[in-house]
Formats: structure tokens, sequence, C-alpha cells
């Protein structure tokens, strides 16, 4: 398993370049803006690009997709369907935050609890977290012991709640009983800000109870 980090947008959302070493698969995980700057990164790496992959529906996770989908013609594939909403009324979260508006558009494929993604290969285990989103998803690597998180679980906090969609009491079940369930050992990159572990925040001063 290889990948690139891309911090992308004024919100410096963790875009992940994730490839396959032996065949050169690629995909995107949450392109959420800035598709020219993406585009660069991946054509230094000589992957090819299969599939853009969704953790939620928030704009600043979703913002470059169909102009990225359209020019590698590859399929959408995630969030859960829960996140149906979120997906069909981007333009008004942009107005929440006054920036420029995304347009609206559904995946090819939407994805469930137990599901497996395949990046050459690569498995990719989805988790259906809702709480920070109903329809939230993580991806786990179980081989090399990696999750990428999007915005269920941060170092040292949670995902927030205030946004459309949003469900504390989901989010901190969701984190009980699908992510501390886990190994102390899985290293998780979160939607923002530095990566962390499972047993790291399992045993962090803050309360997900």
């Amino acid at each position: 398993m290889k990948y690139h980090i891309i911090p992308v947008t004024i919100f410096n959302q963790n875009c992940s370049l994730i490839w396959c070493d032996q065949t050169k698969d690629a995909a995107l995980i949450d392109p959420g803006g800035d598709a020219s700057r993406l585009c660069f990164e991946i054509d230094k790496f000589n992957v090819t690009i299969t599939q853009i992959l969704l953790t939620h529906g928030h704009f600043d996770h979703v913002g470059a997709v169909k102009k990225l989908a359209r020019y590698y013609d590859v399929p959408i594939i995630g969030p859960h369907s829960d996140d149906k909403i979120l997906l069909e009324n981007l333009s008004e979260q942009c107005k929440i935050f006054g920036v420029p508006p995304v347009d609206s558009f559904l995946p090819d494929r939407w994805l469930v609890n137990g599901d497996i993604i395949i990046v050459g290969l690569e498995k990719y285990y989805v988790l259906h977290c809702p709480g920070h989103s109903p329809g939230h998803i993580v991806l786990w690597n179980k081989v090399h012991r990696f999750i990428h998180m999007g915005d269920v679980l941060f170092k040292g906090a949670i995902g927030r709640t205030d946004l459309p969609g949003g469900n504390l009491t989901l989010l901190l079940r969701s984190i009980n009983e699908k992510l501390f369930s886990l190994e102390d050992d899985i290293t998780f990159l979160p939607g923002h800000g530095p990566m962390s572990t499972i047993g790291n925040e399992r045993c962090s001063t803050y309360s997900f109870k």
C-alpha cells in the first residue's frame, strides 16, 4: 500500500492518493477541491487512477469530484446512501460557509458496511460510521493496519456534529463500537490534521462516552 497526502482548499482537507505498488492502480479519496493541483501531484507518481472514493458528502471532501471523474473517466464510489441528501444539496452547504458553489452529483455506487474496495492488489474494508454525517464511511486496510478516517475521529478530537446530518449520539456509537473495538496499533489519517492511532485516541484525555 502506498499513499500520498495532498491537503486541499482553505480547510486543509487531507485528500489522499492511494495506490498498489505492484500494479500502479490508484484511487483518490475525498478530492475536496483544487482539481488542477491534484492532477499535477498525481502525475508525479506514474499511477493510473481507476476510481474516486468518498468517505462522506460534505462539500470540502467532494468539491473536485465531478471534474476529476470526467477528466480520468472513472467511477465515483461511496459514501453510504444515507448521505444522498448532502450530495444533492451541495450548493446549500457552500452557502453556509460562504464559499463558491459546488455542483451536485450522485456516485456510481453507494457503499454499505462490510463492502470491500479493490485497488490493484490492495483491499479496503468499508465501515459505516454515521454521526458526522449519516452516510459516513471509513476505509480500513487490514493488512497494512491503516484507516482512511474522514471526519469521524481526529488526533485528540472527534468529528463535529453541528453540520447538516450531524448526530452526536450516532458519532459516539460509531467511535466506541466500530473503531475502539479495533487494535491499538492501527494508524489512521483523518480528514484534517495529523495522523494518530486507535490506541492513542482510546487513551486520550478527551471523553468519548
